[in-house]
């Protein structure tokens, strides 16, 4: 009888689930402003950033910042607007880019298609 134990218990073990590894998620690549075109794009009001790229499709407010989106075919671009030191205008600060279906994209060619729509 101790054999059948120990058999099923040995056998009952071999089934039991190896723990899985946690699957790495890909880390977004951090954008930095040395593109020339972001530069562009940084310390912009709202005025003049919307007179660069047109009108937004979305506009979200919150708190004392704003987001800006603006949208082509090929990509979708996040303007990021903060106060400027004391209390000035709302700037952008940052620059996001991305396919419609959220995949990091050149920031260069989303800028392009923005100011030259075809």
């Amino acid at each position: 009888m101790r054999r059948f134990i120990l058999a099923s218990t040995l056998i009952l073990a071999g089934c039991a689930a190896a723990p899985q590894q946690p699957v790495a998620q890909p880390q977004p690549v951090p954008v930095t402003a040395t593109e020339p075109e972001t530069r562009r794009l940084l310390g912009l009001t709202a005025q003049e950033l919307v007179g660069h790229l047109g009108n937004p499709q979305f506009q979200v407010r919150e708190g004392n910042s704003l987001k800006l989106q603006f949208r082509t075919q090929r990509c979708v671009l996040d303007a990021y607007l903060y106060p400027s030191g004391g209390g000035g205008p709302l700037r952008v600060t940052y620059v996001d880019t991305r396919t419609s279906r959220g995949v990091s994209t050149d920031q260069a060619a989303c800028i392009s298609a923005l100011e030259h729509p075809i």
